[in-house]
């Protein structure tokens, strides 16, 4: 069967390594020119199921609404009268419930647990490298009252199989000394062990030419995707300024356009792009970087070790398709740099990004056959995008070919 891509972030690369395994002529197509050049691009490097509790609680709604009265907080909502974005937050208050957040939180973990699975099957086949860590991730807390709430939280995802740990902060120094500096504004914190770091545009690249290399796969960068020839919501091929492009299937992997690409099918998907921030800096020679991963649950900034370089990455703002940026959106980052690693942040060696993420009001992305079409979805993946790709990968490309998946689809798929 000729299947055709949708995006070459992460998602879409993922996607088509699983179809061309199952033997499908694969062309993937993206205007960008290389693979994971936006959402994909300088995330904060966790390969996290310990991550997977929902955004949408009874907590976060509490920090939403201050989000319109505050600058220092981890989540931003920029006044505007966006129908979109009315509609989206009428959504995600509907998940604001203790009950929502259980059942969206245990979607989110069925599919990270598998994707960890998944992630080292792929790498065991193709050997690709892509400054992956394996140290485990470290969800710390700043005070006692945060310790004791995160723990409670983490215990949901204790309870449907995660491995955990709890420290208090003398072990959490040890096990991470690159905190030791930090280690009295440290109140302990919650230990993955499973959980893994890596480079998530390295990795989309290189197996975007392990593909290309060993699988029936062709890439079509620079390549602007307009609309569909279609018969209703049945494809006939996929209009791009170089021209129609035809297959029996296709897949939408375009993250946060894919709710905009889907309209034209008649498929409103309930997709947000929420902006995130991150630097990457160049761990000073001589200097031990951080082992684990890391996530201040308190201040919202994760950071991980990606070979050589630190990167760190925060913030959820509501600004539409806005991709800009400035100075001042980079100041947590850089103060929580100099506050937890001071050896590490030297002026100049500094990279600055900022990229939208595709979010669902649930957190749970939305996968598989979009009912009476040939056109199957992978979108919506929120902030874990590279924490599920591989796994929402494998499961649409057991949709596709009419398998079972190896997880529970309740609650992932679109309704007819």
């Amino acid at each position: 069967m000729k299947v055709i891509v949708l995006g070459a972030g992460v998602v879409g690369v993922t996607t088509a390594y699983y179809l061309a395994r199952d033997g499908h002529e694969v062309t993937v197509i993206d205007s960008q020119p290389d693979a994971a050049l936006e959402t994909s691009y300088a995330n904060a490097g966790l390969v996290s199921p310990g991550d997977s509790y929902a955004w949408a609680s009874p907590g976060a709604l509490s920090m939403f609404i201050k989000s319109f009265f505050r600058s220092d907080l981890g989540i931003k909502v920029k006044p505007q009268l966006d129908p979109d974005l009315i509609s989206w937050c009428v959504r995600f208050l509907t998940q604001c419930t203790a009950e929502r957040a259980r059942i969206n939180t245990g979607r989110k973990f069925r599919i990270a647990r598998y994707a960890r699975q998944c992630i080292n099957e792929l790498i065991g086949v193709t050997g690709i490298d892509y400054d992956a860590g394996s140290a485990g991730i470290i969800y710390f807390y700043r005070d006692q009252k945060s310790l004791d709430t995160g723990a409670r939280h983490m215990q949901m995802l204790a309870d449907l199989g995660l491995e955990i740990e709890i420290l208090g902060r003398d072990e959490l120094v040890r096990r991470e000394p690159a905190l030791s500096q930090a280690g009295s504004k440290i109140a302990g914190g919650v230990f993955s062990s499973t959980d893994q770091t890596g480079d998530c545009r390295m990795f989309s690249q290189r197996l975007a030419e392990w593909c290309e290399a060993h699988a029936q796969v062709t890439l079509h960068y620079s390549t602007l995707i307009t609309g569909f020839d279609r018969d209703r919501r049945m494809v006939k091929a996929v209009l791009t300024d170089k021209g129609p492009v035809t297959a029996d299937a296709y897949v939408l992997a375009l993250g946060c356009d894919s709710p905009i690409l889907s309209a034209k099918l008649g498929v409103f998907l309930p997709i947000y792009p929420v902006k995130g921030y991150s630097i990457t800096v160049a761990i000073p020679e001589g200097v031990e970087g951080p082992v684990a991963g890391g996530v201040d649950e308190d201040k919202l900034i994760a950071y991980s070790r990606l070979g050589d370089r630190l990167r760190l990455a925060c913030t959820a703002e509501f600004a539409g398709y806005d991709r800009s940026h400035t100075e001042a959106d980079f100041a947590r980052p850089l103060a929580f740099a100099r506050e937890m690693f001071p050896d590490h942040v030297k002026e100049g060696r500094i990279d600055y990004w900022a990229g939208l993420r595709p979010m669902t009001p649930s957190s749970v992305p939305i996968l598989g056959p979009v009912p009476g079409s040939n056109v199957h979805l992978n979108t919506g993946h929120g902030h874990v995008g590279w924490t599920m790709a591989c796994g929402t990968a494998k499961f649409v490309a057991d949709r596709l070919a009419g398998r079972e998946p190896e997880i529970d689809p309740e609650g992932l798929e679109l309704k007819g």
